[in-house]
């Protein structure tokens, strides 16, 4: 048997080419120019062009065609496949304008004084006052009950003084010389009473008997310059009595101690205020 698809001669016997394994029906239906299996032959060039297009060592030869398919693509997808593409650049949006609330015509509008400038705080009459903050002058009485009581302290301190003298023998007689010592001394205690309160850079001890505390026109506690000056300012108020008697008259009830130190005494909380003004 002849095999009328490849050409293979084959025994009486079988039912399929032992070269192609095609049955005895099977026939061939695809046209080949090359090879054994061609249908039909294609006509050749001439030979001077066959020459010249091709070596003489390479000259074509039959091949035959594939009995299979092309290889599928692969089924592996790469991954710059699945790179994401970048966005378009995205454009800037303009803002509408806004526009203004429409105020129905009915409604009223308000018309608003403009802002008052700050002014420096004045007392009932046109004088600017010095004090900056809220805490209120002692009244004279609550001081001079304050003055009494240091005053008190000094005396007693001069009584010991002399009591010493006493008892190391000395004699009170009353001469001018003796009598300018006393003063002295009296003088020179009631300094030391004063300048140890101003170095120690608190109250006296009538101040902190009647609840006193001194503060500055601004509210603050003050510092040992100014506690220095208010000393001398009360030594000049002492000597010349001007400078209490000013506390009267003053708008503030402030005496001269008081301006000259820019401090002055006021209660130390509410419920020491026994002393109010009427």
């Amino acid at each position: 048997m002849t095999c009328s698809y490849c050409g293979a001669r084959n025994s009486v016997g079988e039912h399929r080419c032992r070269r192609c394994g095609r049955k005895s029906g099977d026939t061939l239906t695809g046209e080949f120019t090359h090879g054994a299996l061609a249908a039909k032959l294609e006509p050749l060039a001439p030979a001077s062009e066959v020459a010249q297009a091709v070596p003489p060592a390479k000259l074509p030869r039959p091949v035959q065609a594939s009995l299979f398919q092309e290889k599928p693509a692969s089924n592996v997808i790469p991954f710059e496949a699945y790179a994401p593409v970048p966005p378009p650049p995205a454009r800037p949006r303009k803002q509408p304008p806004r526009r203004a609330p429409r105020v129905p015509e009915a409604q009223g509008r308000l018309d608003f004084l403009p802002a008052m400038q700050p002014k420096p705080r004045t007392l009932s009459t046109t004088v600017e006052a010095v004090i900056c903050c809220e805490a209120p002058v002692a009244t004279t009485l609550h001081r001079a009950v304050a003055a009494a009581l240091d005053w008190s302290m000094v005396l007693i301190s001069y009584g010991m003084f002399l009591l010493v003298f006493r008892l190391l023998g000395g004699e009170f007689v009353l001469s001018r010389t003796n009598t300018a010592v006393f003063c002295g001394a009296l003088i020179l205690v009631a300094l030391t009473y004063g300048m140890f309160w101003a170095v120690g850079c608190t109250e006296s001890a009538g101040m902190r008997w009647t609840r006193l505390r001194l503060t500055t026109f601004e509210g603050f506690a003050p510092e040992a310059r100014q506690r220095l000056l208010r000393f001398a300012g009360s030594c000049l108020s002492v000597c010349t009595v001007v400078g209490l008697l000013w506390s009267l008259a003053d708008e503030e009830s402030l005496t001269w101690q008081d301006h000259i130190s820019g401090t002055f005494p006021t209660p130390a909380c509410l419920e020491s205020r026994v002393f109010l003004r009427g």
